[in-house]
């Protein structure tokens, strides 16, 4: 009962905050990222979240993949992170009424899938944030799991790692459907485990991709068993 009245808390304090944050933004174009910063720093406080570690995040990397189970998995690495990420989102989600503007407001990246021309657009727009010095941050499985497995990767993120010969910084999180689940619209206060595997360099010639994917899901079951 107490996890779905902080739900409900959660629904209209993002809705409030979302709005501070998008005004925010389109006025003070020069101070999107520090913006961004202030408000995942509130957010992590305001859900009791307490962050563990394991491993070192290599900032040098250019593409952060990371495992996909909630909301939350964005806001806990643009808070870790100090370089202005450029996530790569859903079309679907641009597309919403005002809440579009989260995606649209700090220029990131915004895909159709049912799009044949999507890979072409896809590049062009890596192309621009790598030339601003932003790294590309997405979720390889392409949607939300349950938190209990990982999906299948798609192959998106291998391309681009390959297209642009990009340093990848590999990321498991923990716990983060069980702290916040927009389905059930429940929140609960607890700790989020990041763990940053080893750093592995993106080559047409190679198997990075398949090696990066097995050895992410391996970590994570080794976790979600304990």
């Amino acid at each position: 009962m107490l996890a779905r009245i902080r739900g409900l808390f959660v629904l209209v304090q993002f809705s409030v905050t979302v709005a501070i944050v998008i005004a925010a933004m389109y006025t003070l174009r020069n101070h999107v990222h520090k913006i961004i910063k202030i408000w995942m720093k509130v957010q992590i406080y305001l859900l009791g979240i307490k962050l563990e570690e394991v491993g070192k995040l290599d900032e040098s990397c250019d593409l952060v993949l990371m495992n996909h189970q909630s909301l939350l998995d964005i806001i806990i690495m643009e808070h870790i992170h100090s370089r202005h990420l450029a996530w790569v989102a859903k079309k679907e989600i641009t597309d919403l009424p005002f809440f579009g503007h989260i995606i649209k407001g700090p220029n990131m990246i915004s895909i159709d899938r049912e799009d044949k021309a999507g890979i072409i657009h896809l590049i062009k727009e890596v192309k621009d944030r790598l030339g601003r010095g932003r790294p590309i941050a997405m979720f390889p499985e392409g949607t939300r799991s349950t938190g209990k497995k990982m999906f299948d990767f798609k192959p998106g993120a291998r391309l681009i790692g390959n297209k642009f010969n990009l340093k990848v910084q590999p990321v498991i999180i923990i716990n983060t459907r069980a702290i916040l689940d927009s389905k059930k619209l429940t929140q609960t206060p607890g700790i989020v485990k990041v763990i940053y595997l080893d750093p592995i360099q993106a080559d047409k010639n190679t198997d990075w991709f398949e090696k990066t994917e097995q050895n992410m899901k391996s970590v994570f079951e080794k976790e979600i068993n304990k």
